[in-house]
């Protein structure tokens, strides 16, 4: 597969002791939407500067379509699409004029009305920016990401705050993007949007791609198919070793007073916890099970919800 953008061995240090990254290896496909997850303070917004050219890196490579930043930066800038989470706009300009301001700064930008129309912006398109909606000011954001007629395009959490309907409505912009064989590269804080969204993912902490992988393989590598939360009351605390030693159980954590099993076969865990806790003469307080999602992943990999400072 043609590769749109690579990176080897990046690094960035802002003192001795402060390193930002630690050494992070990318290849991301053309066609593909990549999704790059992370605490705060973990290096993802680093990174993404970097591949920007926002930032220069301490050292390291990268390569956008075969180019560098050092010999191809007007190249570059005409390719790439960016929209960052919060995007600041002239309020006393319509949307129309914001879309043919942005569309001024290339070569060979995409028509003002085609991008109206397929971010469902036409009939605001003479409405001042200021009177917009939230999702409607995200959209424009995004617009003006895309009038330039990129190959690739950055999102930076692009649909935080925004309602149900205006997510979706980001997401199939982001779908038919990529059927024109756009590339996207996604952070988002929000595990259904990059399950929904990205073919492959990778997780940034202290600095490091710690797993990397589709939603899937993350899945299965690292948290099971399933996960079954318990609670039990009564008199006397079940060890920690009680849970690990249930059938079928992988891995296990305590969360908020409940114990959250990572498990592949849950009919055979789950028959046995039930008897063991009748056996112990404790009391059910809560379970339920559900299938193992990404955030699974993030927290067991991060000891971290991924919202958390």
């Amino acid at each position: 597969m043609e590769v749109a953008i690579s990176c080897r061995d990046l690094r960035k240090t802002y003192d001795p002791d402060v390193e930002a990254l630690r050494g992070v290896d990318l290849t991301i496909h053309v066609g593909e939407c990549f999704g790059l997850l992370g605490p705060n303070g973990a290096g993802k917004t680093t990174t993404i500067e970097i591949l920007e050219g926002l930032l220069k890196p301490t050292s390291g490579e990268v390569h956008i379509f075969g180019m560098t930043w050092k010999s191809h930066e007007r190249d570059l800038r005409e390719i790439l699409g960016i929209s960052l989470q919060e995007t600041r706009l002239a309020e006393k300009l319509t949307v129309r004029e914001t879309l043919e301001l942005f569309a001024s700064f290339y070569r060979e930008p995409r028509s003002s009305e085609e991008v109206l129309t397929e971010l469902s912006l036409t009939e605001k398109a003479d409405s001042w920016v200021g009177n917009l909606s939230g999702g409607q000011r995200q959209r424009l954001a995004v617009a003006t990401a895309l009038v330039g007629n990129p190959r690739i395009l950055f999102l930076d959490e692009p649909t935080t705050g925004l309602d149900p309907q205006s997510r979706h409505q980001l997401w199939d912009i982001v779908r038919t993007f990529q059927s024109r064989g756009g590339t996207v590269l996604l952070t988002t804080h929000y595990m259904d949007e990059a399950e929904r969204l990205c073919g492959r993912i990778a997780i940034v902490d202290h600095g490091n791609i710690i797993a990397q992988g589709s939603p899937e393989e993350l899945i299965s590598r690292l948290s099971g198919h399933h996960v079954v939360e318990v609670a039990v009351g009564g008199d006397g605390a079940l060890p920690f070793s009680f849970w690990t030693s249930l059938p079928g159980v992988d891995k296990v954590r305590e969360e908020e007073g409940r114990y959250c099993l990572s498990v592949r076969e849950p009919h055979q865990t789950i028959p046995k916890l039930l008897d063991e806790v009748q056996g112990r003469g404790l009391t059910l307080q809560h379970l339920t099970t559900r299938q193992a999602s990404l955030e699974d992943v993030f927290v067991q990999l991060t000891g971290r919800h991924l919202r958390e400072e």
